[in-house]
């Protein structure tokens, strides 16, 4: 970061997260959310040979990297794009995208069959075992056959990526298996077994161990929801909040909601078509309401049960109902702000113009945006809530 930013950049090994550096980072940005992977975008100025030779040790797919503010990790995750640049007058940088560690679970493939649970398990124990498989670093490649006279060859320690796992449970059983040569994307199978019916959130978490200050990739289960911090942060207008934006959005909402599964074809002669539940899910007190029919509708290709699919829908038209608003509040940070905002409750007061009786509600924050100071501009975040 630059000098005057109370932010620094840790560069590590992904895997023994080793620290190869600290370096200076330019013009950055993060974020982070509950349900998708968050992002970093910055730039590492280049203005020496002996920099450029610690900048190489940042490597796309294999290099960690964290923020730290105040000893505080605010953000961690993977580099997996770089982009070296000269300008016309000559002047190198390597610009870097990053996302959180998250974002692993969209780079894995399920190519086993240890994953399987034909007898009703909690869905938070489903959602660790396919985090432990996916964590592990097996190397796929099989031993070479020895030669007459030679002793086998050991079999290589498999590693692991050094994903924290809890003993979060939900008391919601489920089914689930996957096979080898689905290749079912990790972040898939897990988003699909959290979207059903009083499903879960997860992410990853990452800080550092209070007693031996060790960073800690921590996985996050909340079922139905993540939920973080024993009080509710308090932002008020005129007051922290700078700016602040209520967007309603009835495109992306509805009263209506069908989910379809897997294409069936028992026939080779027949038309191939998806499963679907034979009633769809509608919001009845909506349309009582005055609002007219809105249809959702999702797929999901490798579902092959009814009920399950009713599930999927029921939860797609709970968090889509009539108007999706996704409130945002921008905020300047400060001592107040504690790093690990997502799950918080924030109590949210506003007095103006539109609100001229008071605006007094609680909301959770789902998704966070930081812009560092440079240059002269303000630390800021802007908050993504959700209303309780």
């Amino acid at each position: 970061m630059s000098l005057d930013t109370p932010y620094r950049a840790i560069f590590c090994d992904l895997i023994t997260d080793q620290t190869l550096d600290i370096l200076p980072l330019r013009d950055v940005s993060f974020d982070d959310y509950i349900g998708k992977p968050g992002s970093l975008s910055g730039t590492i100025p280049i203005p020496d040979k002996e920099i450029a030779d610690r900048v190489k040790k940042v490597r796309e797919g294999r290099t960690a990297v964290y923020l730290e503010r105040g000893g505080d990790l605010w953000w961690g995750g993977i580099i997996w794009t770089t982009t070296l640049q000269s300008s016309g007058r000559g002047v190198l940088t390597l610009g870097i995208q990053a996302a959180t560690f998250d974002s692993y679970a969209s780079r894995r493939r399920i190519r086993t069959d240890r994953i399987s649970f034909t007898t009703p398990t909690d869905q938070l124990a489903i959602a660790r075992r396919l985090w432990e498989e996916l964590d592990l670093q097996e190397d796929p490649t099989p031993p070479p056959t020895p030669q007459t006279g030679e002793p086998p060859e050991e079999p290589r320690e498999p590693r692991r990526l050094g994903i924290s796992l809890g003993q979060e449970e939900s008391g919601v059983l489920r089914t689930a298996s996957w096979r080898m040569g689905d290749e079912t994307v990790y972040s898939d199978a897990l988003d699909q077994l959290a979207a059903m019916e009083n499903g879960f959130e997860y992410q990853i978490l990452v800080y550092r161990d209070p007693v031996d200050g060790r960073r800690i990739r921590q996985l996050r289960l909340g079922s139905p929801k993540i939920v973080n911090g024993a009080t509710d942060l308090v932002f008020d207008r005129p007051g922290t909040i700078l700016s602040y934006s209520f967007p309603y959005d009835a495109t992306r909402g509805g009263t209506t909601a069908l989910a379809r599964g897997a294409s069936t074809n028992a026939n080779a002669g027949t038309e191939s078509r998806p499963i679907f539940p034979k009633t769809q899910q509608v919001a009845s007190d909506l349309l009582a309401d005055g609002w007219p029919l809105i249809d959702l509708s999702s797929d999901h290709n490798e579902v092959t049960d009814t009920l399950t699919l009713e599930s999927l829908a029921k939860r797609t038209l709970d968090e889509a109902r009539g108007t999706v608003v996704i409130p945002a509040i921008s905020i300047h940070l400060g001592g107040i702000v504690p790093p690990a905002l997502l799950g918080r409750f924030a109590r949210i007061r506003i007095r103006d113009e539109w609100y001229s009786e008071g605006l007094d509600t609680r909301y959770r924050v789902i998704g966070v945006k930081v812009t560092p100071p440079e240059r002269g501009r303000p630390d800021t975040a802007e908050l993504y809530l959700e209303e309780t």
